[in-house]
């Protein structure tokens, strides 16, 4: 798929058919529950990177409180819109981990949000 150019890539479309049909048989047998969770934790995740409370040396290089805020915001309307779906069993862990987003975010923040304004907080509510 690569070039002798190690930066550069040739798109090749040999049996793009195939393997796209066994992705959709692949996601057909997930259960819409593990979809959204797993999309609520990669929101999570990258929005912990982007407060700088990644476990790397290079942590506070990587923070991006805008581009955290926009994550945050996300994750609290999926997980907003999600809860009545997955139930508390799923949608309680994912309202404490958004919560402690929220919470890191006004920490780092050097201009803070009023209340009610914070990343998500349209969606959750004002975090304290």
């Amino acid at each position: 798929m690569s070039t002798s150019d190690s930066n550069s890539y040739v798109f090749e479309p040999a049996d793009a058919g195939a393997d796209v049909s066994q992705q959709i048989r692949d996601i057909s047998e997930v259960p819409a529950i593990e979809v959204i969770t797993t999309a609520a934790v990669h929101l999570m995740s990258a929005a912990a990177v982007k407060l700088g409370l990644a476990a790397e040396d290079n942590a506070a290089e990587l923070k991006d409180l805008d581009e955290a805020r926009k994550l945050i915001t996300a994750l609290a309307g999926l997980v907003t819109a999600a809860a009545p779906e997955i139930g508390s069993q799923h949608a309680g862990p994912l309202r404490d981990g958004l919560r402690s987003l929220q919470l890191a975010f006004r920490e780092e923040s050097l201009i803070p949000d009023a209340p009610g304004k914070g990343p998500g907080e349209k969606y959750t509510g004002a975090v304290n």
